[in-house]
């Protein structure tokens, strides 16, 4: 046998993160809407998606109204800065629809890190709730669900049915959900039934 370089694409094993900096987590509300996503370059919008793929603004091309919405604040958008900037899009007839009625639909990012400050993003940009950050454990997570569920959803207040919660692992940059309904996932619960 003769080594070569094969014809196809290279996948690397990856790097195992540190145990010390493993243990610490942040806690958000998972928010029950759409995945969506913005991609700024060079100061301009060169992209707009959903979770799987790119949209515009169309009755057949877009998701939700998402692109439009994006289309009408682009000058605001902007203000988020070259990169991609992920959220999630909900309201007004979007899955539980959180009460809101009529046109209301918003938009929250996922980077509580980077836009958890009200005064450093776009005036029509939320952001995913932070319920906890601290050390994780079972217990932890078991607390945070037992506090949403006895107060309801913290991006929208009143409403009192939330989906759950986003555990984020910033050692391992590992992204985690614990839901109310179908907490070992939609196709399992289905089947069980």
């Amino acid at each position: 046998m003769s080594v070569s370089i094969p014809e196809r694409p290279f996948v690397d094993f990856g790097k195992i993160s540190r145990a010390n900096k493993s243990f610490g987590c942040v806690i958000t509300e998972k928010l029950d809407g759409t995945n969506s996503q913005v991609v700024i370059e060079a100061g301009k919008i060169v992209g707009v998606g959903s979770r799987n793929r790119w949209i515009a603004p169309g009755k057949l091309t877009d998701n939700y109204g998402f692109a439009g919405w994006v289309e009408r604040n682009e000058e605001e958008i902007l203000k988020l800065g070259d990169g991609q900037h992920f959220g999630e899009w909900f309201g007004a007839g979007i899955q539980c629809a959180y009460g809101l009625k009529g046109d209301d639909k918003r938009w929250a990012l996922f980077n509580t890190g980077r836009w958890s400050n009200p005064e450093e993003r776009p005036s029509c940009v939320d952001c995913v709730p932070v319920l906890y950050a601290g050390e994780f454990s079972r217990q932890v997570v078991s607390e945070v669900m037992q506090r949403l569920a006895e107060e309801g959803s913290r991006m929208v207040p009143g409403f009192m049915k939330p989906e759950g919660i986003v555990i984020y692992l910033p050692g391992s940059r590992t992204l985690l959900k614990e839901t109310f309904e179908h907490s070992n996932g939609k196709w399992l619960s289905a089947a069980a039934a």
